[in-house]
């Protein structure tokens, strides 16, 4: 071990496990460590400052170290301004470029810490005049100016929520029970504590939605001004549609059973859709009279649908490109503060890329690997429910007209 540096963390290191964890990472990548300060907050609102000595076996050895812990906040002391480098060409990275997380970001630029926007993972930083922005690789262009290395780079990863908070207290959990009345009371009170302090609210739903007859449910929602934003697909926009037009789903009605020629329905209902024009010229027609697009548009909340291989049509309204498709997603979701991810693993995930670690993300899903990708993504507010969304959407609806006293928000 020859290659030394001195770094500093500060925050809530001990009740929210960074210093922990930085210890551990420290360890297993067979560096050591030398704590040469430590100065303990000792109120939950008072930060922990730690100062160490990283020792790795070589400038390459130790840089690996440094690229992990940055993640978790680390920075050296001495600190310098960030490393800028000319991309070469359009999509084309600076080798050894900052990869971002989703947390929160500093560069240091001419001797001040300034914010980077748009904080999301697996991008890059781009530096114009005095101002710094998280940007994908699809959108780097020749000669912009992208950070390269963890220089001048300082992250904050989260922490346990210093609010008491339902979202917070949970801390991560997932649970396979079905949901108890006393959860999904708390999970509403959030909701309308959110929309109280003009908070956004993303919803991130699969057709399932329709399927188990929970679309009801999630347009008296959207109706009562509690959803901001829907991110979704064309199956969903088809089968509400399809609901709408002819009473079923996927050629099922609303018992669950089959009917008869009922497996063209969803066809007749993307024909209805394109012979109209849109969904909101549809509406206007009189076609459709009810459901979850019905009230979006109604109500005027943006929504995306994005595209898949698997979309028959699509309808009009689906972006197909994908990159366009992402791109608009992440524009609806600026400014969110939690995010409703109920039976999708496909858009859940994707949604989940674009977030920053603070907002509240809850996830529910049948499937229990679903759940789990969403929780491991990084947000220390986060929950997740294995359950039937059928089940579950309805109860949630139910506690948030209680919650809410039955008034809508405007």
């Amino acid at each position: 071990m020859s290659e030394i540096c001195d770094i500093e963390m500060e925050g809530h290191l001990i009740d929210s496990l960074i210093l922990t964890k930085a210890l551990d990472k420290i360890m297993d990548m067979g560096g050591e460590f030398e704590i040469k300060e430590f100065t303990v907050g000792k109120r939950k609102d008072e930060p922990s400052h730690v100062r160490l000595t990283l020792i790795g076996k070589d400038p390459a050895h130790l840089n690996q170290i440094l690229d992990e812990l940055n993640a978790l906040g680390a920075r050296l002391v001495d600190s310098e301004d960030v490393r800028l480098e000319p991309a070469p060409s359009d999509m084309v990275v600076p080798r050894g470029f900052y990869s971002t997380t989703n947390h929160p970001t500093y560069i240091r630029l001419r001797g001040t810490w300034i914010p980077v926007d748009g904080s999301r993972m697996d991008c890059l930083i781009v530096v114009s005049g005095s101002s710094a922005r998280c940007t994908p690789i699809h959108h780097i262009k020749k000669g912009d100016m992208v950070v390269v290395g963890t220089t001048g780079v300082k992250v904050v990863p989260p922490e346990r929520p210093r609010e008491k908070s339902f979202f917070g207290f949970m801390r991560n959990e997932v649970s396979s029970e079905r949901p108890s009345v006393e959860i999904v009371r708390q999970i509403a009170e959030e909701i309308v504590a959110t929309k109280g302090k003009g908070g956004r609210i993303a919803a991130i739903c699969g057709p399932a939605v329709v399927h188990t007859g929970a679309a009801p449910a999630l347009a008296q929602l959207i109706r009562d001004g509690y959803i901001d934003v829907l991110l979704s697909g064309n199956a969903l926009a088809v089968h509400d549609i399809e609901r709408q037009l002819f009473g079923t789903s996927l050629g099922m009605d609303m018992k669950g059973n089959v009917t008869s020629g009922g497996h063209r329905n969803h066809l007749y209902a993307i024909s209805e859709i394109i012979a109209s024009g849109s969904i909101e010229n549809a509406i206007n027609e009189g076609k459709i009279r009810g459901g979850i697009m019905y009230e979006c548009i109604k109500k005027g909340i943006p929504f995306v649908l994005a595209g898949s291989i698997r979309d028959d049509g699509p309808l009009p309204e689906v972006i197909t490109d994908t990159v366009k498709a992402k791109d608009a997603m992440a524009e609806a979701l600026k400014g969110v503060d939690m995010a409703l991810m109920m039976a999708t693993m496909l858009h859940s995930i994707a949604t989940g890329n674009l977030l920053p670690s603070y907002v509240k993300t809850l996830c529910v899903d049948i499937n229990p690997a679903t759940v789990t990708k969403l929780m491991d993504r990084g947000t220390a507010q986060a929950i997740g429910l294995v359950t039937d969304v059928g089940t579950f959407l309805p109860m949630l609806a139910e506690e948030i007209r209680k919650a809410g006293s039955g008034s809508r928000i405007q």
